[in-house]
């Protein structure tokens, strides 16, 4: 095992800070996640929602639906428990992406009008995070502790 890559993956110096930012947006992007894919809060499922998708371009609409639902739903619990958290901000954020461009640019920045605000911000965020890592109180954080890379620990195994 590849201690120092993991580290680089999952060691954050952040504080408190990413944890404000990690627990809403990941709520968010589950329950955005669990309308596609389990028809929860009022969403369409995996069928209804792979219609739309269909219907916007994105083929095959089912399995679009399902790569969105879970990217969301999945990357927004790992981010509420701050686990694999790089890799699951990355991945959502690059959802958002695509949600943008496919979905929302045509109709401007307000979401009044069904724009692109939401989405960037949540892309931001998750960006941010990519950066910043888990922050202190993250599952991250725990699989981390104790392993800090040295080249001297290194030499003698």
């Amino acid at each position: 095992m590849n201690t120092q890559l993991i580290n680089r993956v999952l060691k954050s110096d952040a504080g408190i800070a990413s944890l404000v930012l990690r627990v809403p947006t990941g709520l968010i992007l589950a329950a955005h996640g669990s309308q596609k894919l389990f028809g929860a809060f009022g969403g369409y499922g995996l069928e209804g929602t792979g219609q739309w998708m269909a219907s916007i371009g994105l083929e095959p609409g089912v399995l679009m639906a399902f790569l969105a639902g879970s990217a969301e739903f999945f990357g927004g619990l790992a981010l509420v428990l701050g686990l694999l958290t790089r890799p699951a901000a990355a991945l959502t954020a690059f959802t958002m992406l695509i949600a943008i461009f496919s979905v929302h640019i045509s109709n401007g920045l307000f979401m009044a009008n069904n724009g692109y605000e939401y989405a960037l911000t949540l892309m931001i965020v998750s960006l941010t995070l990519l950066i910043q890592g888990a922050g202190s109180y993250s599952v991250d954080n725990l699989l981390t502790r104790g392993t800090e890379y040295s080249p001297k620990l290194q030499a003698q195994h």
